[in-house]
């Protein structure tokens, strides 16, 4: 590859997706290359497709390519989701690919989660030939924007877990507690914090007449099927505890209309109607990373929109590893919280050992509202990730507009983070004229739970 022209000050060995993938299709465009199709298939027959070109199948390029088309598949996976793989065009890297994705390959976090977690199928990788590659099929989905009558919306954090009420788009309350549910392996700890919330929301409307929430991970029909709110339930118990605590939560405000989506598209909903935008992207960086997305007529899909899991950074050797999936360079740590404790010390801030994340944050933040310059290169290096995973989801979503949103964004690093990204954007993808859009700090903390109401 070329040098790259601007890299994190603080992470200098950060190989861009965007750029990565780049080189590669101009290697492709200069030798023999032929067509590749790449399809997911998803719940009720919806596929995502991706056409691309690739190098011949030829031993000398069989790593190259496999390295472009597993990458490729690892995100499309996460963000439209799938329990079916295509690849249609290379034999030889399905049948690698085949034995990656399972249940005793290096992708057996994403078989086991891609199929009977999320999909309740078996997952399964196909290989054949461009022209039986499976048609694009699409689902959208026009839901929020109700801000009639009197409702409640929350937002369920890893550090915080936020509650509105609202009446006729008003807000009456709004607050934000502290809470630790990551590594809590009683149920009841999750239920009865929730419920808590809910109730005291409730205390402060004459009536309920819906209830909307957002949290973290993968929901059908209200069920989480992979949320990292319940990564201390044990796996036996999951089906059982954790798929029906919505429901069952809902049972303690009858005939109320109660629904849960995915944080991320919550965020992307904010945008969507608080700012009058469209084809947008809305990205939370708070405990971990949550994205969602609005297409350009201003609907939801029925994409997981899971980036925390998907790859942003193609170096292969010293790469970060994601603790939960084990796969090295995805968004979680470039993304959220988390890059800021994987910055902290090479910028010169030495916590201790067991210092929980919200809390290194917390001081990080302080540091920068003092003017403290090693907290302004942990935010520059996070704004130059940002850049460069915005160009490389503009290969996967129509996106006009990224709205930020998140604990990490807050105060003056969140300027900072977004001048840095379109610094990136402006110097090596100026064709994109991606807007960022950053909303003010009430809203950049407690949105989510206010747009959540109106679903």
């Amino acid at each position: 590859m070329e040098k790259i022209a601007i890299l994190p000050e603080l992470d200098p060995g950060f190989l861009p997706a965007a750029l990565w993938n780049r080189e590669y299709r101009k290697l492709a465009a200069s030798r023999p290359s032929h067509p590749l199709a790449l399809a997911v298939e998803r719940a009720n027959g919806a596929v995502s497709r991706f056409d691309t070109v690739v190098l011949e199948e030829t031993p000398e390029n069989a790593d190259l390519n496999y390295r472009y088309i597993e990458r490729l598949v690892k995100f499309m996976l996460w963000a439209y989701g799938g329990w079916r793989v295509t690849v249609a065009g290379a034999p030889l890297a399905a049948e690698r690919l085949r034995k990656a994705y399972s249940p005793e390959g290096e992708r057996a976090f994403d078989h086991a989660m891609m199929g009977r977690r999320i999909y309740d199928r078996d997952f399964t990788v196909v290989g054949t030939t461009c022209d039986q590659a499976p048609e694009p099929k699409s689902v959208a989905l026009k839901i929020g924007g109700n801000f009639a009558g009197c409702r409640i919306g929350f937002d369920l954090g890893g550090s915080d877990r936020k509650c509105a009420a609202v009446i006729d788009g008003k807000v009456v309350h709004s607050e934000e507690v502290v809470w630790d549910p990551y590594f809590q392996s009683d149920i009841e700890y999750h239920r009865a914090g929730i419920l808590d919330s809910l109730r005291r929301a409730a205390a402060k409307l004459p009536r309920v007449d819906a209830i909307g929430g957002s949290a973290a991970g993968v929901y059908v029909d209200n069920q989480p099927r992979l949320a990292s709110l319940f990564r201390g339930i044990p796996e036996k118990d999951f089906p059982t505890k954790v798929r029906p605590i919505f429901q069952e939560l809902a049972k303690e405000f009858p005939g109320v209309p109660f629904t849960v989506i995915n944080d991320g598209e919550v965020t992307a909903l904010a945008g969507a109607i608080s700012m009058k935008r469209n084809a947008l992207v809305g990205l939370a960086m708070g405990t971990s990373e949550a994205v969602g997305y609005v297409t350009p007529a201003g609907n939801l899909t029925d994409y997981l929109n899971e980036l925390a899991f998907a790859p942003v950074d193609y170096r292969e050797k010293d790469a970060p590893c994601d603790e939960w999936s084990g796969d090295k360079g995805v968004g979680a740590n470039y993304l959220s919280q988390q890059a800021v404790g994987r910055l902290a010390p090479a910028a010169g801030f030495e916590f201790a050992k067991d210092m929980p994340l919200p809390e290194q944050l917390k001081a990080v933040q302080a540091a920068m509202a003092a003017g403290d310059e090693r907290a302004a290169a942990i935010y520059r290096s996070i704004g130059v990730y940002l850049g460069y995973a915005a160009a490389h989801y503009a290969d996967f979503y129509k996106v006009e507009n990224l709205l930020l949103l998140g604990r990490v964004s807050s105060g003056q690093g969140g300027s900072i983070i977004i001048e840095e990204a379109k610094r990136v954007l402006a110097t090596a993808f100026p064709e994109l004229g991606i807007e960022f859009l950053l909303p003010d700090e009430t809203f950049k903390r407690h949105g989510q739970a206010v747009i959540a109401a109106t679903l």
